[in-house]
């Protein structure tokens, strides 16, 4: 059964801020295998001119669909998770994430499509300081396989 496309546009705030840890960016950072100094040690990220160890570029995936999770699990959307595929992934920086960041985001669904029997979703997810200051903004597409027989 097709998504219903009603949902495109709606927006979902995360259900709290998030706080960035220098021991999330670690372990986040030896879970992919990335050693760079810079996302380890503090004194290394700061040798690199930066305030504080620095996450790596794909560390949002960490808590940005929280947000959008409440539009995904809804049963009128009609999104059949046993079908999901992770499909694509970017990032649009402002500036880099630190440790000692704390975060929000606001995630919305941007775009539905049909490509054959798949359904393609696209989340973008708005990453913000409490403050207001947009450090950057991400891009998920999930892929429901044979959603749209």
């Amino acid at each position: 059964m097709a998504l219903n496309r009603d949902f495109i546009g709606r927006s979902y705030p995360a259900p709290e801020p998030y706080e960035v840890s220098r021991v999330k960016i670690k372990e986040f950072a030896l879970a992919i295998g990335d050693e760079n100094p810079i996302y380890l040690d503090r004194e290394a990220a700061r040798a690199a001119g930066h305030p504080d160890v620095v996450a790596p570029p794909t560390f949002p995936i960490v808590f940005t669909l929280t947000g959008a999770s409440e539009a995904l699990a809804d049963p009128e959307f009609g999104l059949n998770f046993a079908m999901v595929v992770h499909g694509e992934q970017r990032f649009e920086y402002q500036r880099p994430i630190y440790a000692g960041d704390v975060l929000k985001h606001t995630s919305t669904i941007m775009d539905i499509r049909s490509v054959g029997r798949n359904e393609f979703v696209t989340v973008r997810s708005d990453v913000t300081t409490l403050d207001g200051e947009l450090v950057c903004t991400t891009y998920n597409t999930i892929v429901e396989r044979g959603g749209a027989a």
